[in-house]
């Protein structure tokens, strides 16, 4: 009969261990949770406090292939008057009309 006691005494212990480890485990896991959460969140601030500033740099882009475009187009037809004149001015001088 002392042999089941003590089998029974020890099932009760492993049981209890059981537990509390499983106990601390959620705890830590808690823990972990509560830290993502607050991690979150302050992801989350970052981001709007961000999205003004990148809303900005977004529009001075766009503001500034506008205006490469703008610019860009009569510096090219310039450039083409440019190189012809120069190519007929050197037709003259070598004597190829």
């Amino acid at each position: 009969m002392r042999r089941s006691g003590g089998r029974a005494d020890r099932a009760k212990d492993k049981a209890t261990e059981s537990r509390v480890a499983v106990h601390r485990h959620m705890d830590e896991l808690v823990g972990r949770v509560g830290h993502f959460e607050t991690s979150t969140a302050t992801i989350v601030a970052d981001v709007a406090e961000m999205k003004p500033v990148a809303d900005d740099v977004k529009r001075w882009k766009r503001m500034g292939i506008g205006a490469l475009g703008v610019a860009g187009i009569p510096a090219m037809a310039l450039e083409v008057s440019f190189a012809e004149a120069i190519r007929r001015i050197v037709f003259v001088i070598i004597g190829k009309v």
